[in-house]
C-alpha cells in the first residue's frame, strides 16, 4: 500500500452470505452482469480488498469477491473447521457450484493466488481463466522438496505471532506487511487498509501453521486454462521468482510485470491492474 491509495476503495458494498453444502457461511459481494469473475484475497485481507476491481470491472462482468473462512466478517463459530488452504480451495468450489456460476474467471493475489492455482488444478471444470498476482508459496524446481524457511524468516514469523498474541497488533502487522512488501509500507498505508488488516490479524498465526504447497513443474503442467501471471516490479524476489518459473512451466500463459508496483499492486496501481486484467479477459472472449 502507499499514501496515494484512495481510501474510498475500502468502502463497504452490500454484503451477502452464501451457505454452502458443507455448512460454511461465505461472505461475498456481487456486482455487475455478464460472465462470472471471482476474486480471492490473500493474507490479512477480505472481500473489501478487491473493491477497486469490482467497481471498474462490473461494467463488463458479474464480479464476486469473497471472504474466505476465518477472515472478516466471518466468525470462528461459523468457520466449521481448521484454518487450511485445502479447505479454502474446497469452499470456493462449493461456492461456485452453489451460486450456479459455471466456469469462472478466477483471480487470486498472494496466498489467494496459491488457493486459486490449486482450485484450478483440482476443479478444472470450474475455472475458465486464471489470473495469479504475486503468487505466494514455495517453488520446487528439482526432485527434492524446497528448503524450509530461513532462520531469519522463521524469527520474523515467530515475533509477528508473539506480538499479535499479546495484542500488539499494529507492531506485529507492521513487521509482517513490511517483510512481504517493502520497508515502510505499513506506515504509508491508508487507515482503511490498516483497519482491514487489523480485523484479520488473528488469521496470521493460523496461516503460519498452515504452510502452502510447493509449485512444481508437474502441477503447473496440469493446468489447461489460459493464465495471466502478474508480478510487481518492486515486489519481493520470491513472488517475482514464482511468476518467472510458473511462466516457463505453464501452457497458454501471458506474463506481465507491473511497473513501479510492489505486492499490493491491485490497490496502489488499480487502474493499470484493471486494464491488464480486462485486456486479458477480452482476449478470452474474442
Amino acid at each position: 500500500m502507499n499514501a496515494a491509495t484512495d481510501p474510498r476503495i475500502f468502502a463497504v458494498p452490500e454484503l451477502c452470505f452464501a451457505t454452502v453444502p458443507s455448512g460454511v457461511r461465505i461472505p461475498y459481494v456481487a456486482t455487475g452482469s455478464g460472465e462470472a469473475l471471482l476474486f480471492v484475497h490473500g493474507s490479512l485481507c477480505d472481500y473489501r480488498y478487491w473493491n477497486s476491481q469490482t467497481e471498474a470491472l462490473s461494467q463488463h462482468f458479474s464480479c464476486y469477491s469473497v471472504s474466505l473462512s476465518h477472515y472478516w466478517p466471518g466468525d470462528e463459530a461459523g468457520a466449521l473447521g481448521a484454518f487450511s488452504w485445502q479447505l479454502h480451495v474446497a469452499e470456493l468450489a462449493e461456492f461456485i457450484r452453489a451460486m450456479k456460476l459455471g466456469a469462472v474467471h478466477l483471480v487470486g493475489h498472494s496466498r489467494g493466488a496459491c488457493v486459486a492455482f490449486n482450485l484450478a488444478r483440482s476443479y478444472p471444470e470450474l475455472v475458465k481463466t486464471l489470473t495469479l498476482a504475486d503468487p505466494a508459496g514455495p517453488l520446487q524446481t528439482g526432485p527434492t522438496p524446497p528448503a524450509p524457511l530461513s532462520s531469519s524468516d522463521e524469527a520474523v514469523r515467530a515475533r509477528v505471532a508473539e506480538l499479535i498474541g499479546t495484542g500488539e497488533l499494529d507492531a506485529g502487522l507492521e513487521l509482517f506487511v513490511d517483510s512481504v512488501s517493502m520497508p515502510g509500507i505499513w506506515r504509508k498505508s491508508p487507515v482503511s487498509f490498516r483497519s482491514m488488516a487489523i480485523a484479520n490479524a488473528a488469521t496470521l498465526p493460523k496461516q503460519f501453521r498452515d504452510p502452502l504447497p510447493a509449485y512444481t513443474r508437474a502441477g503447473a503442467a496440469e493446468l489447461r486454462c489460459r493464465t495471466l501471471l502478474l508480478a510487481g516490479e518492486r515486489s519481493p524476489r520470491m513472488y517475482r521468482d514464482n511468476v518467472e518459473q510458473l511462466a516457463g512451466w505453464m501452457a497458454h500463459v501471458d506474463k506481465r510485470t507491473m511497473a513501479g508496483a510492489s505486492h499490493g499492486m491491485n490497490v496502489t496501481h488499480a487502474a493499470a491492474f484493471n486494464r491488464l486484467l480486462h485486456a486479458f479477459l477480452g482476449k478470452q472472449a474474442a
